[in-house]
């Protein structure tokens, strides 16, 4: 009598079904730590830079405007309110919020650009003028956030362009984002119109 084949006799494994989920793929750390390590050095460099650089106390003046103070209050405020839109996009385009509107990606890019390139001729001023200070809360909290702010925007930028991110990282990158401009309106331009008046 023979001995049966041990290789046709072992149970075979069976195959997935073409419709079964695929196994949960690991989160890919790397991917988003470094990104989150290159937005918080910017965010370092930037702050060390600010208390280490003697102001130059310079002013920066628009046409139409009183003041810098105002200036810069007002370019703020307008970047605020591009940050609002990106956010209110950002929603339906995720699926929160229920809304059909054509070329609503591109609005969502455009806005977040805006609202990041407006702040620049702000931070330039505060860097290189002012500096970073310990002496005021509200200014030390002001620097603080600006310096986080950008950091965030870098970090998130470098997070698009990676694959295979869960959906939840871009999502906390922009909030993340949104309530630095939230902290820098409130401490920067909500305090120059309630205490120096709402005027240009």
């Amino acid at each position: 009598m023979t001995t049966p084949d041990p290789e046709l006799t072992r149970p075979r494994a069976r195959a997935r079904p073409a419709h079964a989920a695929p196994a949960q793929a690991a989160v890919p750390w790397r991917s988003i730590l470094v990104p989150v390590a290159v937005g918080t050095a910017v965010a370092v460099v930037l702050g060390v830079y600010g208390r280490l650089h003697t102001g130059a106390n310079i002013s920066l003046a628009l046409p139409g405007f009183t003041g810098t103070l105002y200036v810069k209050a007002w370019l703020t405020t307008l970047a605020f309110v591009f940050a609002l839109v990106q956010i209110f996009t950002a929603l339906v385009l995720e699926g929160r919020i229920r809304l059909d509107l054509s070329g609503l990606p591109a609005v969502h890019r455009w806005s977040g650009r805006l609202a990041v390139l407006l702040t620049v001729p702000v931070a330039v001023h505060c860097l290189y003028s002012l500096g970073l200070r310990f002496d005021d809360p509200r200014v030390l909290v002001h620097s603080l956030v600006g310096c986080l702010l950008y950091g965030a925007f870098v970090a998130k930028m470098l997070l698009l362009v990676r694959w295979g991110l869960p959906r939840w990282v871009i999502p906390w990158a922009g909030a993340v984002l949104f309530t630095a401009f939230v902290a820098l309106w409130l401490t920067s331009s909500l305090w120059v119109f309630t205490t120096a008046g709402f005027h240009l």
